[in-house]
């Protein structure tokens, strides 16, 4: 069965294509008997809207993505549904690109957003080899907002969390505990936020001569990463072994977790362990896992008004860079003094 169309509905309700154009877009201009008899017919006939061909005529859609490093994370998760909150709230749709850590990807999500003449784009990127297809993004008028990930640069928006700080939060706190011996867990490095973390971390440990801090690198933030992880540590001799361990995010804390209690150590009279982000299975884990938390939905919630406030107000819009302050959560895997 045709599709029905505006010429039709107008032919139906007795009323000219501009009064149907009307009730579609300024209805309040409509007299109410009029808009009535229009939206039955619009109901008579099952009119649908062809939303993209005004979009095409407007040079963008209401569509707003956000590409995220892992849709498995529960920490985007929490930072997409404060962005979703926002964006639905300004009569758009916000749709999730997962880039999977690999940039490849991520380029490709770019170049189709690009091509949708998307409203805006919120992403994570995987690196710096995204800058060139963002700066593409924003030559065609689209505006970018970095998520998660700090920028010193003019031509886009910012919000992210001092992770060289939250890095150092979570040092402190384990030598605070008494260890010296310390890992630090995460990759690839080409993510920012695992280089800053590692940067907060080995600062720590600057007016700490008797420490070390032991470098561990994973192909990926997942827990199986922090399982093999895990696995490499144990290999160590017992001298060598660290006593504590920081994790660029909870996903590999809690592989760490689980591969230490397999393997029969305690946590954490052996090893203590700290994650980051603070995700809900965090403090759900079998032994609550300690935290550095970020406000993941503020996060995405402040992302997206900035977004929304470039896209409406264009060449006036002036680019802010916000940095939010990381919270250590501390929990019975890392709360037990080192003897």
């Amino acid at each position: 069965m045709a599709t029905a169309n505006i010429k039709q509905v107008a032919r139906h309700a007795g009323v000219s294509l501009g009064t149907v154009s009307n009730v579609l877009n300024r209805p309040d201009t409509v007299a109410p008997a009029t808009r009535q008899r229009v939206l039955d017919a619009i109901t008579e006939l099952g009119y649908v809207r062809n939303d993209s061909a005004r979009q095409l005529r407007a040079g963008h859609s209401r569509t707003v993505a956000i590409v995220v490093l892992d849709v498995a994370n529960p920490f985007f998760t929490d930072l997409v549904r404060g962005a979703e909150q926002v964006v639905e709230d300004a009569g758009a749709m916000l749709v999730v690109c997962n880039s999977g850590e690999d940039s490849a990807r991520e380029r490709r999500h770019l170049d189709l957003l690009q091509e949708q003449r998307v409203r805006g784009v919120l992403i994570t990127p995987v690196g710096h080899g995204s800058q060139p297809h963002l700066d593409m993004l924003i030559d065609r008028g689209i505006p970018v907002v970095l998520v998660d990930r700090g920028t010193g640069q003019a031509s886009r928006c910012s919000v992210a969390v001092d992770d060289v700080r939250g890095g150092r939060l979570a040092v402190d706190h384990l030598l605070e505990r008494g260890h010296r011996r310390i890992a630090y867990v995460g990759g690839p490095f080409s993510i920012a936020q695992v280089a800053d973390r590692h940067a907060g971390a080995a600062a720590a440990l600057e007016d700490h001569g008797d420490a070390e801090l032991r470098v561990a690198t994973t192909t990926s933030l997942t827990v199986a990463a922090g399982r093999h992880a895990a696995e490499d540590l144990l290999a160590l001799p017992a001298l060598q072994r660290p006593t504590a361990v920081f994790c660029a995010n909870d996903l590999i804390a809690l592989g760490v977790l689980q591969e230490m209690t397999a393997r029969g150590l305690r946590v954490p009279a052996d090893v203590a362990i700290v994650g980051y982000d603070d995700i809900e299975f965090a403090g759900a884990a079998a032994v609550p896992l300690s935290s550095v938390r970020q406000p993941r939905e503020q996060l995405g919630r402040t992302a997206a008004q900035l977004l929304l406030e470039e896209a409406s107000s264009g060449e006036t819009h002036r680019h802010r860079h916000v940095v939010f302050q990381p919270e250590l959560v501390v929990r019975r895997s890392s709360d037990q003094p080192r003897r």
